[in-house]
């Protein structure tokens, strides 16, 4: 089986300047694992790799997407299985980096996802039963649907929800083919990066900060000006929707700025429960300890047989 190696951790951890580093030393590349970075024009706020990183390495399953356009969990799976295949085929070795755990699990498990396309007419209905009564109505009734595809998901996701219900109402996918499994065609090692909790929120909020520095403001503008509707679910993500609240008047910056903070913190307790530091499957290194980027290389010479230079 071919290797691949991924690493996942919550966000701000480090996990891209760890795989760039890995790249050059293990002649790999990186394909993406992140649900804003497929968005061309989506920079700043994704902390998307910049042109000098991605010029060194090659990068996969970035900037493949306008903001206005679909993609879903099935097109992701597909697009990253192509690109693993193509980079095992170069003999290089791939390197599968981000923090959205759906996509990490649905590629490394080898997730039966249905290709159920969009029902308008439902979504609709579901978006304006959300609108009217909250989402927690539209959770429960997926909870009886498929607890399955419920127990995967954030019920404040309300996007998400609607999504698993328009997936769980068609004819052509029932919840056993949402659950069923494929073996993966490649053999995977698992690197976690974790920190204590309270010094990954100071690292979050510092990043936060060096985002509006950086001209976050100025790229929602810039997005706005293109014609992209703040309502995309492109634009729904953290830092997006709260700078454009503020544009629109609803918010001061100081209060997007700490609900940005706020929302992040309780991703990151989203994305734990993703990657269980309990999982056994995962390597988990510390990054405060001064060894962890050498044992790391390390652990994925021995798995892959390769050169560590």
């Amino acid at each position: 089986m071919n290797d691949l190696v991924a690493i996942v951790g919550p966000t701000a951890i480090g996990k891209s300047r760890l795989a760039l580093k890995l790249a050059q030393v293990f002649d790999g590349e990186i394909v993406g694992a992140d649900s804003r970075q497929v968005y061309r024009h989506l920079d700043i706020g994704t902390a998307k790799p910049g042109r000098e990183d991605m010029a060194r390495v090659c990068h996969h399953l970035i900037d493949i997407i306008n903001p206005d356009e679909p993609f879903n969990l099935a097109q992701y799976q597909e697009l990253a299985a192509a690109a693993i295949d193509g980079i095992t085929r170069r003999q290089r070795l791939p390197l599968l980096v981000g923090g959205s755990g759906q996509y990490i699990w649905a590629l490394l498990e080898g997730w039966g996802i249905p290709r159920v396309a969009p029902n308008p007419g439902l979504r609709q209905d579901l978006e304006e039963r959300a609108a009217a009564n909250g989402g927690d109505e539209l959770f429960r009734e997926l909870w009886k649907a498929d607890p399955a595809a419920a127990g995967r998901i954030d019920p404040r996701n309300v996007r998400r929800v609607i999504r698993a219900l328009e997936v769980s109402q068609d004819p052509q996918a029932s919840a056993d083919r949402q659950r069923q499994k494929h073996e993966p065609t490649f053999r995977s090692l698992i690197i976690g990066l974790t920190i204590d909790r309270d010094q990954l929120y100071q690292r979050i909020d510092a990043r936060v900060d060096a985002m509006l520095e950086r001209g976050l403001v100025a790229e929602v503008e810039k997005l706005l000006g293109m014609g992209y509707s703040s309502s995309l679910p492109a634009l729904s993500g953290i830092g997006y929707k709260q700078i454009g609240q503020y544009l629109a008047g609803n918010i001061t910056l100081e209060t997007a700025m700490q609900q940005m903070k706020f929302e992040s913190h309780r991703f990151v307790r989203q994305q734990y429960n993703w990657f269980n530091l309990k999982d056994d499957r995962i390597k988990w290194f510390d990054v405060r300890q001064p060894r962890a980027g050498e044992e790391i290389a390390a652990l994925i010479a021995e798995f892959s047989g390769r050169r560590l230079e």
